[in-house]
């Protein structure tokens, strides 16, 4: 009679399956790379909008002499003032983004295939020289730009040189891309070695290109966010600070200032302490140890700047 025979121990690794600790592709891990996914452009975009809404901050108040670290504004307000700041320029890079792929792109297609390779290659070289020439000509102005020769005021001098690189950056970006589309242009097909050098030196100045296109389009948007935040300061004092809440200060001592616009009147003792009253004045910003004041008046060439202790000195009555 013949002894009976054990089961035979399945092959785990022939089912496909895997040890109970060897757990590579648990669902917690995948789950752990998709949020990584998200997370990590998420990350970068939320420190772009802090940069651009204290960059446009810092330039609206330091029009008015105020230090922007004294009013410790929270993170939520710098990115809640971002948005506005760069909605226009950010628009207008997508349209001339698009614009250009378009028309880069309709390039491509007349210059495909073997009939155009003469005139693929010169298109090629000039499209690089013409692209680094504008970038080695505007970049100096990232470290030299107070010795450069000085443009016009306004745009010109904040953009023309940012933008110069960027076009720069793009055609020869484009050239590398068309000298990489063309296969083998060099005569290469025997030499494996030599053409896949070739191609990895290409693809690297290509990786370089967009780093500089990346770069001196953060330039000019940083350029540009501070310049709308001096723009909406001249603004608001010329029409008199319209969107500020108006104030009356009580005093308990006159006030020396020069604000023009603001009423005075004494009280009198029987309004003690604080019988001392000024009207007109509208808050620019307020801080945990100070008022930062300014005249309601529109139009001042002068934008005078009267900083109040935020004490028992003085009492103050806010009203919309």
């Amino acid at each position: 009679m013949s002894e009976p025979q054990e089961p035979p121990v399945p092959d785990t690794q022939a089912a496909g399956t895997q040890a109970p600790g060897a757990r590579a592709g648990s669902p917690s891990k995948a789950f752990l790379e998709k949020v990584a996914y998200i997370a990590a452009p998420g990350t970068i975009v939320l420190g772009l909008l802090y940069y651009f809404g204290s960059t446009y901050t810092e330039a609206y108040y330091a029009t008015f002499g105020v230090p922007a670290a004294d009013l410790q504004l929270s993170v939520q307000a710098y990115l809640v003032r971002s948005p506005g700041a760069i909605f226009f320029p950010l628009w207008f890079l997508l349209f001339c983004g698009l614009a250009v792929l378009l028309a880069l792109g309709w390039a491509g297609r007349l210059l495909a295939g073997p009939r155009q390779k003469v005139r693929r290659v010169t298109v090629t070289r000039w499209l690089l020289a013409a692209g680094l020439f504008l970038v080695l000509a505007g970049f100096p102005v990232f470290f030299w730009e107070d010795r450069l020769p000085r443009l016009p005021r306004g745009w010109p001098r904040e953009f023309v040189p940012c933008l110069a690189v960027a076009l720069g950056a793009t055609l020869a970006f484009f050239a590398v891309q068309l000298r990489l589309s063309a296969g083998d242009p060099d005569g290469l097909e025997g030499q494996h070695g030599e053409s896949r050098t070739a191609d990895r030196l290409w693809l690297t100045a290509g990786a370089l290109l967009l780093g500089v296109l990346t770069m001196s389009l953060f330039f000019g948007m940083a350029r540009y966010v501070a310049m709308a935040g001096r723009t909406e300061a001249m603004s608001d004092a010329a029409e008199g600070y319209v969107s500020s809440p108006r104030l009356v200060v009580y005093s308990r001592v006159p006030l020396t200032h020069h604000a023009p616009g603001i009423v005075f009147d004494d009280l009198g003792s029987g309004r003690a302490p604080y019988r001392y009253q000024y009207r007109g004045f509208r808050v620019l910003a307020k801080t945990p140890a100070r008022f930062y004041l300014v005249s309601y008046l529109p139009g001042q060439p002068e934008r005078t700047l009267v900083v109040l202790p935020d004490d028992d000195t003085v009492r103050i009555e806010i009203s919309p």
